[in-house]
């Protein structure tokens, strides 16, 4: 069977997204097991949980994106012949993303690396461009160019914690937060 241009592409589109959606959703999964202790750690590290409310918040420009993305290919889908239930599937997919990001999730800093969405990022990628209140934190990931802001959310009390851990960071102070001397 030979699929027509617009049928191949639609589907590619789909098994990518698929691919993508599901990797994310597995990832953030695993966060519980892997962040499995919160609060301050014996390292100097610090691990936290925010709630839904906290991360529709932190992510409601992605959401809004994704939305959009959505409603994108409806007008066009009969001019440019793409299958319909493409573009269905493209959407339930676009709507168990938005559910990730709108999940409560684990996060935790230590002195190498911060771990949120599922993943752990190097704090060498990262840009910290300091805090002023307000509910997530917003690092830069170094060479992402408009992609670069990589928010964190959560309470007030646990930002403070996370805020006053990247200072340490930046001003090689961690030991003051190591409870452990091997640290």
């Amino acid at each position: 069977m030979v699929l027509d241009q617009a049928t191949a592409v639609a589907w590619s589109v789909v098994s990518l997204v698929a691919a993508i959606v599901l990797y994310d959703g597995y990832r953030l999964l695993r966060t519980r097991e892997e962040i499995s202790v919160l609060g301050k750690l014996a390292s100097g590290g610090y691990a936290w949980e925010s709630d839904s409310n906290r991360e529709v918040l932190r992510n409601g420009t992605s959401l809004a994106t994704l939305g959009f993305m959505m409603v994108l290919p409806w007008p066009f889908i009969e001019s440019s012949g793409t299958p319909e239930i493409a573009v269905i599937l493209y959407d339930i997919l676009l709507a168990m993303h938005c559910m990730w990001l709108m999940m409560s999730k684990r996060y935790a800093v230590s002195r190498t690396h911060l771990f949120a969405d599922g993943f752990q990022y190097s704090w060498e990628g990262l840009r910290w461009v300091g805090w002023k209140g307000g509910n997530r934190i917003v690092l830069q990931r170094k060479g992402w160019w408009i992609f670069a802001p990589m928010p964190v959310g959560g309470s007030l009390v646990d930002l403070e914690q996370v805020a006053a851990r990247i200072e340490a960071l930046e001003s090689d102070e961690w030991h003051l937060f190591s409870v452990d001397s091997e640290e």
